[in-house]
């Protein structure tokens, strides 16, 4: 079969075609379930907690084992949707999703739960790379890739939102193993509309899975974000920090490992690029603020306003809603302002949000709705336009891997966000606690208390009814709001912090440069998506008009949303 041959300039790239469209909702399908995924089992460990009888520390990784594992594998699975096809890897960790879901509903045991949930992690983390990646093969032209990322953003803050509601609706009227079982119409639909809507890209140049640098990055991941959930836990100890140090080590052993490699797990160089690495950055940031934001706010409304779970949920849609909303605004305003200032106004807009809830508590729990609104709906230009611009500045045969980096780096910055922030909250919170006067409250129920605030709820419902209750719930309440507070205006400070980067560093993304490699022969402006992205990849191999320097990337002008960049081959040495 002949390779097609273009002529002169690269034109402008294809429009996404309805296939394309009617392939991003089914893309959204997987997303939403995966938030899902993430909230609904806290609505049920009571009922799993009663049925099963695990031990506490079960009970945690009954939580975890999942979070781990999509965290640890998120490079791999990146990667190996480069080299066997992002479809099918989209298809095989539905099909593997679906299944494991199944077994964790007929769990009938603690350690078969864990198991399931266990694979589950394992197949969740094909999810994000793979719909991602295939994003950025799908929509070529930067305005349409955008909107298609502000999408696949809200479909999360959707999952996120339906979580709790749908959840509660369940275990109202069903079993707790029928919270899992959601999972499976929804992934029965991705396996029969997948493969006749979405298209199938792989790098054609990539070898063989290099297995010791997936293992060395699943190691390294795992025990930096396990290190991570134990200093947030228990605070700064001998196992958390060897935890976390050994993580870091592994770390350094892979990096070493992927510049001695011809196709490695992650091209180093791309973290050179000013574009990718500001935007993961900045992208990691904001994780980091929402996840520590959110880490406090919700034991605020449960544990201080007293509501319910499933309260707290209904109250949170306004914050939900507002990520979707920011979603969809993002692409527009990127197409008039550029991007980075996009990000920054969002960032602080955030920050204001983040002050307006520090100062609402004495407002009401609807202050603190708005408040978390408003920050809600700065932080979502970031989400979109940093993924954007992560994924463009990548090459597409590596889409997947490209991928891979910027939700690790997420996993990353949730876990720092719930660690850090959460343990000067929690230094905050004892600091007020201890200073505090706490008359006729036994020692064993102060020690308690000091220890979290769900800590002190416990402690004063054993205590009699004779003031010494009310005092410590009282004095508990107020040195968690205290902490809060505290904790949100870091968040701001952070995320200025962020928007500063944003400008300084990505004020210039898109580059200026053209490419320089110019394919010869005949137009490509009837090329479709996946023919354009193939004569691309395969451009070093066409010839060239004149013997310029070849270049693995081509840009756009300044002023487009985020770079559009397609592999354009090896490089060439201009000769002297």
């Amino acid at each position: 079969m002949d390779r097609p041959e273009l002529t002169g300039a690269i034109p402008e790239p294809p429009n996404a075609t309805r296939r394309e469209w009617l392939g991003l909702a089914v893309i959204a399908l997987p997303c939403m379930l995966y938030a899902m995924d993430l909230t609904v089992l806290e609505l049920a460990l009571p009922r799993i907690s009663a049925e099963l009888k695990p031990s506490s520390a079960t009970l945690l990784w009954i939580v975890d084992v999942y979070g781990f594992l999509v965290a640890g594998a998120l490079l791999t699975m990146g990667n190996l949707g480069d080299r066997i096809g992002r479809r099918r890897m989209l298809l095989l960790g539905g099909a593997g999703f679906g299944a494991a879901s199944v077994v964790a509903a007929l769990s009938r045991s603690a350690g078969m739960l864990i198991t399931a949930r266990a694979l589950l992690g394992i197949a969740g983390a094909t999810l994000a790379p793979s719909t991602l990646s295939l994003i950025r093969n799908m929509f070529l032209r930067p305005r349409q890739r955008t909107f298609a990322i502000g999408v696949w953003t809200a479909s999360y803050s959707v999952g996120g939102a339906m979580g709790p509601l749908l959840g509660g609706v369940m275990l109202r009227y069903f079993h707790w193993s029928s919270v899992f079982l959601l999972a499976v119409p929804v992934m029965f639909s991705l396996l029969v509309a997948g493969p006749s809507l979405l298209p199938e890209f792989r790098d054609p140049t990539a070898k063989r899975l290099d297995v010791a640098s997936a293992a060395l990055s699943l190691a390294a991941v795992l025990s930096v974000i396990y290190g991570l959930k134990l200093f947030a836990q228990d605070g700064l100890g001998w196992l958390p920090l060897l935890a976390a140090v050994f993580g870091i080590t592994i770390g350094v052993a892979f990096a070493r490992r992927q510049r001695r490699l011809d196709d490695p797990l992650i091209d180093l160089h791309l973290l050179r690029k000013p574009a990718f690495g500001a935007a993961l950055a900045t992208y990691m940031l904001a994780t980091l603020v929402t996840f520590g934001s959110y880490f406090v706010v919700a034991q605020y409304l449960q544990l201080v306003a007293g509501l319910s779970p499933l309260a707290a949920g209904v109250w949170m849609l306004p914050w939900s809603a507002s990520y979707v909303v920011g979603s969809f605004v993002a692409p527009a305003l990127a197409r008039r302002i550029q991007p980075a200032f996009v990000m920054a106004g969002g960032l602080v807009v955030a920050a204001l949000g983040f002050i307006a809830v520090a100062r609402a508590p004495a407002l009401g729990v609807e202050a603190i709705i708005v408040g978390s609104t408003v920050y809600s709906l700065g932080m979502s230009p970031v989400f979109t336009l940093g993924i954007d611009t992560i994924i463009a500045a990548a090459p597409a045969r590596r889409a997947g891997a490209a991928s891979g980096i910027s939700e690790t780096s997420s996993e990353l910055g949730g876990a720092l966000g719930i660690a850090v922030l959460g343990s000067i909250g929690t230094a905050v919170y004892r600091g007020s606690l201890n200073g505090a006067p706490l008359m006729g409250v036994p020692a064993e129920a102060r020690r308690a208390a000091l220890d979290t605030l769900g800590g002190a709820v416990a402690a004063a419902t054993q205590l009699p009814a004779n003031g010494a209750r009310e005092m410590l719930l009282a004095t508990a309440k107020l040195a968690f709001t205290h902490a809060m507070q505290v904790t949100l205006v870091l968040c701001a400070v952070v995320s200025i912090a962020a928007a500063v980067v944003a400008v300084v560093a990505l004020r210039r993304a898109p580059g200026r440069e053209v490419a320089r490699y110019q394919p010869t022969a005949q137009s490509a402006a009837d090329l479709s998506n996946s023919e354009y992205i193939r004569a691309l990849s395969l451009g070093h191999n066409l010839k060239s008009g004149d013997d310029h320097e070849a270049d693995t990337n081509l840009h756009i002008c300044p002023g487009r949303p985020a770079a559009h960049l397609l592999d354009a081959g090896p490089r060439r040495r201009r000769r002297r």
